[in-house]
């Protein structure tokens, strides 16, 4: 077969990336990041699209690819109806719900609009999402949450974990749906889920506000007063909402969403900086000790991965209180990209058939 030219897009809550695929080897890579002062001025997630997608053209067209070999446009996936994991035609229908957020507001909304916009312009390409944030395997029990009127969700870095543990399962000659892992993602958000045989039984729902706190996520908070201050008349649901996410953890405590910043703070000796930071530590550290129940302790490995993951300081705190439960691995970064673009090649080359959002 042709050289074939994949375009991976990836926008997450701090930042956009983008990667450039020639068959299987990068041939582009940029991470673009953005300021809090920058995203503050959109109102939505959906209104900062033109200014994403505007930076990702540029770099694009800088970069000079040879559009006429780019055969697929690959964005992350957003808060959509649950599905099953795999590759996804971005379609009408999938626009519509990415566009106007009845699941919820999410950056990875962006991925499958941009990745469509662009794709159009182009001859010969498609346009697919991969394993997006609802990929769903929850087993029941994990749904019920204490009150008929709410049910637990499965929302999490799906495209990371899934990639990460399958690596992780190939490097020790294992079949991923053979093992119990518990897999951590430190990012602008925070997700650690319990992978039994090949399964996401159990996940917090680290979009707006269960499990640790993150770089800009308050994660679970007092539930008796949130309520109150919610019919304080102080703040609207808006108000509300952006407090829960968005301006909320590191950004609420310390003014940053940058856990480079923050890690530089603790280094230099900075107190408050340390109590903060060693309780985000302690939050997730706490959420693998629960999911370790939900696999009754039967842990092959435990896996940490994403942008913070970089940062020994801060793993040393979490280490410290789980190495009593398995063997621990870290993977510093994500293989998000690699993932998406992998995925698409194999659906261009006819190794794997594109699933229909409905």
């Amino acid at each position: 077969m042709d050289d074939i030219i994949i375009i991976a897009i990836n926008p997450g809550s701090t930042s956009t990336k983008i990667a450039v695929f020639q068959n299987n080897s990068p041939i582009f890579l940029k991470t673009i990041k953005h300021s809090i002062e920058e995203l503050e001025q959109f109102k939505s997630i959906y209104d900062q699209f033109n200014f994403r997608k505007q930076l990702v053209q540029k770099e694009l067209d800088e970069a000079d690819v040879n559009t006429s070999l780019v055969r697929a446009v690959v964005g992350r996936g957003g808060l959509m109806k649950p599905i099953k994991s795999g590759v996804y035609f971005v379609n009408d229908e999938m626009m519509q719900d990415l566009k106007n957020s009845p699941f919820g507001e999410h950056a990875s909304n962006l991925g499958g609009l941009i990745a469509y916009d662009i794709a159009k312009a182009l001859t010969n390409a498609k346009a697919y999402i991969v394993d997006p944030v609802v990929v769903d395997e929850l087993q029941d029990i994990a749904r019920i949450s204490g009150h008929p009127l709410f049910q637990r969700k499965s929302v999490f870095h799906a495209l990371n974990q899934k990639i990460v543990a399958r690596n992780y399962a190939e490097l020790i000659n294992k079949k991923y749906d053979d093992l119990n892992l518990i897999v951590v993602h430190l990012g602008g958000g925070i997700t650690v889920g319990a992978h039994k045989k090949g399964k996401v039984i159990d996940v917090n729902q680290g979009i707006d506000g269960e499990g640790p706190f993150s770089p800009e996520r308050s994660g679970t908070l007092p539930i008796g007063d949130l309520i109150r201050v919610c019919f304080s008349g102080k703040y609207t649901e808006k108000q509300m909402m952006k407090m829960i996410v968005g301006e909320g953890g590191l950004v609420a405590y310390l003014g940053t969403n940058d856990a480079m910043e923050v890690e530089k703070r603790v280094l230099k000796g900075d107190e408050e900086a340390i109590l903060i930071y060693s309780a985000m530590a302690y939050q997730v550290a706490k959420m693998i000790g629960a999911m370790c129940t939900v696999l009754k302790g039967k842990v092959d490995s435990i896996l940490i991965s994403g942008g913070i993951a970089y940062d020994k300081w801060f793993v040393n705190q979490i280490v410290q209180r789980i190495s009593y439960i398995a063997p621990i691995h870290i993977y510093p970064g994500e293989d998000e990209m690699l993932a998406l673009a992998m995925n698409a090649l194999r659906v261009v080359k006819g190794e794997m058939k594109a699933k229909i959002y409905k």
